[in-house]
């Protein structure tokens, strides 16, 4: 385990954990040491492996969970799933407002089964997809255990005093940490690497998460940052390249879509069938996890590119097809 462990600067520390038999490979969680009270940075999934993993590193660190704090960058379960294990009753949990409120909703799975198969995914196969979706195998328990920051907000911890910022897109409230003395950035995935961050729509909601997500890669570019501490994969000096990179990975998905719709009208489901994907399978052999992600983050460019007068849906019955206008 020791080499899973990184100093990144005085006394932050980089903890690679494990996610075994899931793409990401990793996550990393983040120990910032304080003046009596350490900081944790997400946590990795609740299953036995992460939390043995996470342990081990925190006792080779000599970290006192009685006095540590968390902050959770955003909803997601590889990024929260441990913290029940993890925080104690005198532990402060930070963690942001929006995606509290998706935590609350106790209905999201069935809201989603009947959004999604309305765009054409079969219903055998997407019951599958939500079986076996992480977020549902090892879904959250209690929401109020958390303390909620925003926009603006202060965390100090050490000598190191972090700013909140708002950066919607990947989740409804995903949440950085900047330092500004040392500009530092604690991203979470909001920019992440070799890999790109997936932007989905999957429930019937007036949102459009990749429009907020473009609005929140201008808000960081403009800062004053040297080093970008991700959720995933290595950290990144060269932010403002990547922002670019992700910019265009996005333009170049509303492309491959609109070629797509060029030829015939296509149902969600569709198009995310006819259009590249990172793993090597065809789209008949992709595990149903897989083509769920797919499709969320194709029904996300629809929302965004039917707000900009590029497509239109059309109603037949409970189900809806995309035309090109």
């Amino acid at each position: 385990m020791a080499q899973r462990i990184e100093e990144i600067l005085p006394a932050i520390f980089k903890i690679e954990v494990p996610l075994r038999g899931n793409p990401l490979k990793s996550i990393n969680s983040y120990l910032i040491r304080g003046n009596g009270r350490d900081l944790i940075i997400d946590t990795g999934m609740n299953t036995k492996e992460c939390l043995a993993e996470l342990l081990s590193a925190l006792h080779l660190l000599d970290v006192d969970l009685k006095k540590a704090d968390l902050f959770i960058t955003h909803l997601h379960v590889d990024h929260m799933g441990l913290v029940y294990c993890l925080a104690q009753d005198s532990s402060e949990v930070y963690f942001n407002g929006p995606d509290l409120e998706m935590m609350k909703n106790v209905d999201f799975w069935e809201q989603a089964f009947t959004f999604v198969s309305r765009h054409g995914f079969p219903e055998d196969e997407l019951r599958e997809a939500i079986d076996r979706h992480p977020a549902h195998k090892f879904r959250l328990q209690d929401e109020t255990i958390f303390t909620l920051l925003g926009e603006g907000d202060i965390l100090k911890r050490g000598n190191y005093i972090f700013k909140c910022l708002e950066t919607p897109g990947h989740t409804h409230g995903s949440m950085c940490l900047y330092e500004p003395k040392e500009k530092i950035l604690f991203a979470g995935d909001h920019i992440l690497g070799d890999i790109t961050p997936n932007i989905s729509l999957n429930t019937e909601l007036d949102y459009n998460p990749l429009k907020n997500y473009l609005h929140s890669l201008d808000k960081i570019h403009q800062m004053d940052i040297e080093l970008v501490l991700p959720g995933h994969r290595s950290p990144l000096t060269d932010f403002r390249r990547r922002i670019s990179e992700l910019k265009d990975h996005h333009r170049q998905r509303k492309n491959e879509i609109m070629e797509v719709l060029k030829k015939n009208p296509e149902n969600a489901y569709g198009v995310a069938s006819k259009i590249s994907w990172d793993l090597q399978e065809r789209w008949e052999h992709f595990p149903a996890v897989q083509k769920w992600f797919a499709i969320s983050e194709v029904l996300a460019h629809l929302k965004d590119m039917e707000e900009e007068g590029l497509v239109y849906p059309e109603k037949s019955g409970e189900n809806f097809t995309f035309w090109k206008r």
